[in-house]
């Protein structure tokens, strides 16, 4: 599926957006704009796609994601249900790469500003100190006006384009190309969205396919040439994510966990966890338990 256009609104007397969400579903699906987002998540956790990376996202995380690169949030079903008592929060701006004039990004001071929206067009998981700062600077860009707004957003840009390489990494493979036909608008969104609710029992090819509308056969070709991995992958990074969060939450054993992710037997979820995480299980829920509670903010579960 192509990945829906979204054309981002901004109000009169603004050059760029900045907005506070409170809901799980705003822009809750595949989508691309031709803006720059940069994006904090207060509260909430769930499945990130940017590009062809998928990975968890936790309360704490900011993501800077470049013009045009599709990307999805897809929070945990439980922030949709009446009774969750854990709200969503998030703060996230949108700006055009040369909404402030074309000369200006070009100016020799601003050439790590540039250098980081280049690399944004692969989109930017931020860490450590970078983090911090800046979903402090969002926080303060909901309540400015005037020349203080634009001032903020350029220094969370500054704070980006000079951290260190350890704080800011690529999500997207450097081979992702965002060209798909019309019409594969909806595909991707479709098998995204069904994985998502099915992930934890096997699904079948010829099941997947037909949520695709596309042969078996073709749906192999289809999925491994838009995401870069073959589904199979693509349902083991769904199903240890969500071993990641169950561990982190730590209300089940290990062996109980397994079967709650989807995985047939235990030697196969420990295979696959490490394989994916670089941990075994138990690794990872120590090290996390372990962790000063900011730090714990920022452990993921990578994909």
């Amino acid at each position: 599926m192509r990945p829906q256009l979204l054309k981002v609104s901004r109000e009169p007397g603004h050059s760029f957006s900045v907005r506070r969400d409170l809901v799980p579903y705003i822009n809750n699906r595949w989508h691309f704009h031709a803006e720059v987002e940069l994006i904090h998540f207060e509260k909430g956790r769930g499945s990130q796609f940017v590009g062809d990376s998928m990975r968890r996202f936790m309360a704490g995380d900011v993501v800077l994601v470049g013009a045009n690169l599709p990307h999805y949030w897809r929070f945990d079903d439980p922030y949709f249900e009446h009774e969750h008592d854990t709200p969503t929060d998030v703060r996230v701006a949108h700006f055009g790469e040369n909404f402030w004039g074309g000369s200006f990004i070009d100016l020799p001071e601003n050439l790590p500003m540039k250098t980081l929206l280049d690399k944004a067009k692969r989109g930017l998981q931020v860490q450590g100190e970078a983090r911090t700062r800046v979903a402090c600077l969002l926080e303060r860009l909901l309540a400015s006006e005037g020349m203080p707004r634009l001032l903020l957003l350029m220094e969370a840009l500054h704070v980006l384009a000079t951290a260190d390489e350890t704080e800011v990494q690529p999500l997207a493979s450097i081979g992702f190309k965002h060209r798909l036909p019309e019409a594969e608008h909806e595909r991707v969104n479709l098998i995204y969205e069904y994985s998502l609710q099915h992930f934890k029992r096997t699904i079948q090819l010829e099941e997947i396919a037909a949520v695709a509308n596309i042969s078996p056969n073709s749906f192999c070709r289809f999925f491994k040439s838009r995401t870069r991995k073959t589904y199979s992958r693509f349902l083991l990074e769904l199903r240890v994510g969500h071993a990641c969060r169950l561990l982190i939450e730590n209300n089940l054993s290990i062996k109980q966990l397994c079967y709650e992710s989807g995985f047939n037997n235990f030697t196969s979820f420990y295979k696959y966890f490490k394989l994916i995480t670089g941990k075994s299980p138990l690794e990872y829920q120590r090290e996390f338990m372990s962790a000063s509670p900011a730090d714990r903010r920022r452990k993921k579960c990578r994909a």
